[in-house]
């Protein structure tokens, strides 16, 4: 494919991400199609007119993009073929062929297949994004996908300790012989002291929302530890659930309502109803959350309802909501 092509439909599929529209979403199409035929998927929506025309936008118009590249699709897998069999012999055969499925089954198909359908998730974007893996080394660092659609822009995929970005790895070398310039990188949060409710102002705002994954990922940690800790005092078995789906409503209390399958969202309620400390954390996760996806709203009733949810949080006499809520007032 050309540069034009690719571009255009990887960026409809983040426009479009799991709806009709999305090129290549298995959670649309099914798994299965998307594992197995996700470089079909490209090439057909490649031939997309109207796909390449709204977003194949900024892409190189140069001599080499349109009489090399864009004219002799095939030039540079046959060059690879050659090379490898002078540089390998009989087993370069073997080698190219290794090479001419890894990128249309790792990145065609796992990544945009499994990467939107199985995994763990350290932040709740709209979309279904996973990590496949805590180590990205097969597939450059795409192995941390829901960090990609996280931080779309950024040039590092890795964001917790454990995390290992191996494309990161050759960015940083690149930087140190001055060949790129690392423009963006996940934003850190910085915690300073903790302030008056009152006297919280934009820069606060303005912080939470350029950290709102980071804070919502922290929110979800103390709301799991309280709901382990109500679950305890509850008594399973007083709560009608046996352990596995008690384990499965902890594992979905922090999601956003429309993430949570249909076959959980029952019991999640029926817990929810017999414990009004999970319940009011539930809420108030979701009006924190509406805080940045309100596009009606100016920046000053933004500033007053955060105020106010924090108050709400330091009046609930749950010590999780205290914590998150000083967490907030310290936010800088």
């Amino acid at each position: 494919m050309s540069t034009r092509e690719w571009v255009a439909v990887h960026r409809k599929h983040h426009a479009k991400c799991e709806t009709a529209d999305d090129p290549h979403s298995p959670q649309v199409k099914g798994i299965r199609k998307v594992l197995w035929q996700g470089a079909e998927l490209y090439r057909d929506e490649a031939a997309n007119a109207e796909t390449l025309k709204k977003f194949s936008h900024g892409t190189p118009d140069d001599w080499l993009e349109n009489r090399l590249y864009g004219r002799h699709t095939l030039l540079g897998v046959g060059l690879m073929l050659v090379i490898d069999v002078l540089l390998l012999g009989a087993i370069g055969l073997l080698v190219w062929a290794v090479q001419m499925v890894w990128i249309p089954f790792w990145a065609a198909g796992v990544v945009n297949g499994l990467g939107h359908y199985w995994g763990y998730r350290n932040f709740e974007v709209q979309d279904a994004s996973t990590n496949i893996s805590r180590w990205g080394i097969l597939i450059g660092g795409e192995e941390l996908h829901n960090h990609y659609h996280t931080y779309p822009t950024s040039a590092r995929f890795s964001v917790r300790p454990y995390e290992f970005d191996l494309g990161w790895c050759h960015i940083r070398v690149l930087q140190a012989l001055r060949l790129v310039r690392v423009k963006k990188v996940p934003p850190r949060l910085r915690l300073g002291a903790v302030r008056p409710v009152a006297v919280l102002d934009a820069g606060t705002l303005e912080t939470l929302i350029a950290n709102r994954y980071e804070m919502m990922a922290r929110y979800a940690r103390g709301l799991r530890s309280t709901c382990k800790t109500e679950l305890q005092r509850l008594g399973e078995h007083r709560a009608g659930a046996d352990r596995q789906l008690a384990r499965l409503a902890r594992r979905w209390w922090h999601r956003d309502a429309d993430r949570i399958p249909g076959h959980v969202l029952p019991r999640v309620q029926q817990l929810r109803s017999l414990s009004p400390v999970i319940d009011t954390m539930v809420h108030m996760r979701e009006e924190l959350r509406q805080l940045w996806l309100n596009t009606t709203l100016g920046r000053d009733q933004l500033l007053e309802r955060l105020r106010l949810w924090c108050q709400q949080a330091e009046d609930s006499g749950i010590a999780a909501l205290q914590d998150f809520s000083r967490k907030l007032c310290a936010a800088c």
